[in-house]
């Protein structure tokens, strides 16, 4: 026996070494199919990556475009504030000078009505002196009872009221 002895040592350390072997294969397939499966999860992650990447940037454009409008509305409201508080100042200015030409109108009325009446009174006061001309000197009287002036009825006076300042501004909405 002792020549198959070393053939089954020879054997059987053959055989451990093709049990390693297939152990070894069996463990490079397992990491071959782990590298195969990390490189898919990786290449998914890597696109995924790039898809969030070109969303970001698009979200940066819209970022920045939304800015870009915002500044620009921000610049025409306040062109707008300014154009608004001029037209204010206009409108106040316009209704000052259009209440300053109403009182003008309603002094120079009452300055027409006292010359009126002035010239009224100036008017009876010398037909009084030719009536009593014409009674000391006898003389027929020009003016017979036909041609009486009727008594002039004073038209009653309209008042211009003043346009309080409130109305008629401009409305914000």
């Amino acid at each position: 026996m002792a020549p198959s002895a070393p053939r089954t040592r020879v054997a059987a350390a053959l055989r451990m070494k093709q049990i390693a072997l297939d152990y070894q294969n069996r463990t490079i397939r397992r990491l071959r199919a782990q590298l195969a499966t990390e490189r898919r999860g990786l290449t998914a992650t890597k696109k995924e990556l790039e898809e969030t990447q070109v969303a970001l940037e698009a979200s940066h454009k819209v970022i920045a475009g939304l800015t870009e409008i915002g500044l620009s509305m921000s610049k025409k409201i306040e062109k707008m504030k300014v154009k608004k508080h001029q037209v204010r100042a206009n409108h106040v200015e316009c209704h000052q000078k259009f209440q300053a030409r109403i009182h003008e109108a309603k002094d120079s009325m009452q300055a027409q009505h006292l010359l009126i009446e002035d010239l009224v009174d100036e008017k009876d006061s010398l037909l009084q002196t030719i009536h009593g001309l014409q009674e000391a000197n006898n003389a027929p009287a020009p003016f017979d009872g036909d041609w009486e002036e009727e008594p002039e009825e004073e038209p009653e006076e309209e008042e211009i009221e003043d346009i309080p300042l409130g109305e008629g501004e401009i409305d914000d909405e």
